[in-house]
């Protein structure tokens, strides 16, 4: 018997797809049936009153939750959400509901191991609810009380010798895609980075010191596999400078259908023979590419990495040797001042151990947000208001081409004084011999 009724939450199984409120209520029978004889550390209905909330929420149109802040834990600043219910009596088991995230190794593999070692920790210290995974890229981990805080991040740190993620006004647990690993569009290893740049930052992720939070994702090639370009702060985007290799026999074989499009993704779908000029060569986004003879002819100077045509025919067409990445800065969501896509700061950059220069660009800009931006404002707003030529001056770069988003978008160039011969100071007199009143 349920301990409350769900009519609203219950329209949301009625549907053709798999719904959050069955998982819930399967963990919710689970715990009470308890058949592994599990020492709960927190109510045992905390599964019944989330729903019963829920219920409420859908009921009145508006949030029974309360934001908590960030709930600390010994020798570590940020990483759980605090959350609070506002009808704690009539809700007792999600009175407190926190939120735990916890770093997910890069790429997200994990042995089942540890999956089972995790599952069954939270099984005694938490609700038993999951998020597989945040947008973030953590695993999160939904609904414990504050005593058991330490008790979970003790056996984590320990125990499953794992660590928790990064929230509150920190760098955000840095994500990766599958890179080297899996794929073969990688112009860097991915991972490797990921790592390393996680390494060596762990106190700007466990102690939160930043105007406000910080995102590093990496993809591995520009097909932007954690989508970095839209939701990180600084995104690192394999590309290549050199130019793409074609095999023009396996052109030839696309073009006679000796080979599927798209790898045979589209494979039992009716859209007529493959026709190279409607499906690639006029979906260039920059009109770089054409057929001379039956051979398909790119100019790559004017390429600009979409990877489209390399989707397409991935048997016929390979990204360059020379590979590196393209840093990005001040993609946000819409919170404060709308959302942002990133924008190009590094256009490329070699990707070699000890990783130098990449750190050297890591922190210029860390030291300019940290002292010109106010507080809760993400690094893209500050370059909204300052410029992104503040940007650019932070890390010692020489303004390019390709830094410019929108020809004509401001009329106006100033100057610096040590970019102007002989500075500021003018003698007057030998001044007026050449511009006389």
């Amino acid at each position: 018997m349920a301990k409350h009724a769900t009519p609203l939450l219950d329209q949301l199984q009625s549907g053709p797809w798999p719904s959050f409120v069955a998982d819930i209520k399967e963990e919710a029978e689970r715990r009470h049936k308890n058949v592994n004889n599990v020492e709960y550390q927190i109510p045992v209905d905390v599964c019944d009153d989330l729903l019963g909330i829920l219920e409420l929420s859908y009921k009145d149109g508006t949030t029974h939750w309360k934001h908590g802040g960030i709930v600390g834990v010994f020798g570590y600043g940020g990483g759980v959400i605090g959350r609070y219910c506002d009808q704690p009596q009539m809700f007792p088991g999600v009175a407190h509901f926190h939120t735990v995230r916890v770093a997910q190794p890069a790429g997200m593999y994990y042995t089942t191991d540890f999956l089972k070692q995790l599952c069954d920790l939270w099984e005694m210290r938490g609700s038993g609810l999951t998020n597989m995974h945040g947008a973030t890229g953590d695993i999160v981990l939904l609904g414990t009380t504050t005593p058991q805080l330490e008790e979970f991040y003790f056996e984590l740190t320990h125990k499953l010798n794992n660590d928790l993620g990064g929230s509150g006004s920190n760098l955000r647990t840095p994500a990766s895609c599958l890179g080297d690993s899996r794929c073969e569009w990688a112009c860097y290893d991915a991972q490797e980075l990921c790592y390393q740049m996680t390494q060596e930052y762990q106190d700007e992720l466990h102690r939160p010191a930043f105007p406000y939070k910080f995102k590093f994702k990496f993809d591995g090639c520009p097909n932007g596999c954690v989508a970095s370009i839209a939701r990180s702060d600084m995104s690192f985007i394999g590309t290549w400078r050199d130019d793409i290799r074609i095999d023009q026999e396996a052109v030839a074989a696309y073009i006679g259908g000796e080979i599927q499009p798209n790898g045979g993704a589209h494979a039992g779908k009716d859209w007529g023979a493959f026709d190279i000029q409607k499906e690639v060569i006029d979906l260039c986004p920059t009109e770089c590419m054409w057929l001379e003879d039956g051979k398909l002819k790119i100019n790559n100077r004017e390429c600009t990495r979409c990877m489209h045509c390399l989707n397409v025919m991935p048997r016929a067409l390979r990204i360059g040797n020379d590979r590196g990445l393209s840093i990005l800065v001040g993609a946000k969501a819409p919170i404060l001042d709308g959302a942002q896509m990133g924008s190009l700061l590094v256009p490329f950059i070699k990707v070699e151990e000890p990783y130098d220069e990449i750190k050297e660009i890591i922190e210029g800009i860390w030291e300019w947000w940290m002292e010109e931006g106010k507080n809760r404002e993400r690094l893209g707003e500050l370059i909204k208001r300052q410029g992104l030529a503040k940007a650019i001056a932070a890390v010692g770069l020489t303004p390019v081409p390709q830094h410019v988003m929108e020809p004509r978008h401001n009329p106006y160039i100033f100057w610096k004084e040590e970019d102007v011969e002989g500075g500021w100071d003018r003698d007057i007199a030998e001044y007026r011999k050449h511009h006389q009143r």
